[in-house]
């Protein structure tokens, strides 16, 4: 199951840098239901596998473009977000006192807190795209305003999967011009 998984992940991720969003230093938050990955109901059956699998291709995504990982834990932390301290100090995010674990965090940010290099917990980010796999409601994380990805993958393993990017607001009224090509 896990070369599934790493193989649907992966689809979705080429997917992702096709519509070339995410730029050296964005943040992509990540929720994840590993229960729902391997077919049973949220926060019934989480699996550390399938979190690692999820951990190690989405690590080689931030390797290649640069991308700051923030991983979000499950309602029993409030939703918290697992990021790299580096991402903490460089977006100024305040860090909380929590250690994410399978039964408290979920066990993709739990997997993700154990792996990264310097990891803390921040209550609020606001990330310039995201990947919700397994309908984890990763909406209160991202930048005003969400546009909708659509994916021709839609599935990692058996859950569904929703991704999004972020645009500036547009502001004005009838004379305002938004492409600056077009004036």
């Amino acid at each position: 199951m896990n070369n599934k998984i790493q193989a649907d992940l992966g689809e979705i991720l080429h997917e992702l840098q096709q519509v070339d969003y995410l730029k050296k230093d964005s943040i992509l938050v990540v929720g994840c239901s590993t229960s729902e990955v391997a077919g049973e109901t949220i926060g019934t059956a989480g699996s550390e596998e399938i979190a690692a699998s999820i951990f190690s291709t989405l690590n080689k995504l931030k390797r290649i473009k640069g991308v700051q990982l923030a991983f979000q834990c499950c309602e029993h932390l409030n939703r918290a977000i697992v990021v790299e301290q580096e991402t903490a100090d460089q977006y100024q995010l305040e860090e909380v006192s929590v250690v994410p674990v399978p039964k408290a965090g979920g066990s993709m940010a739990a997997y993700a807190y154990k792996n990264m290099e310097h990891p803390v917990v921040v209550e609020h980010i606001q990330a310039h795209a995201g990947i919700d796999i397994g309908e984890t409601l990763i909406g209160m994380h991202m930048k005003h305003v969400a546009v909708p990805v659509r994916l021709k993958q839609r599935y990692i393993g058996k859950a569904r999967v929703t991704m999004a990017k972020t645009r500036p607001k547009l502001i004005g009224g009838m004379r305002a011009v938004y492409d600056v090509r077009g004036s």
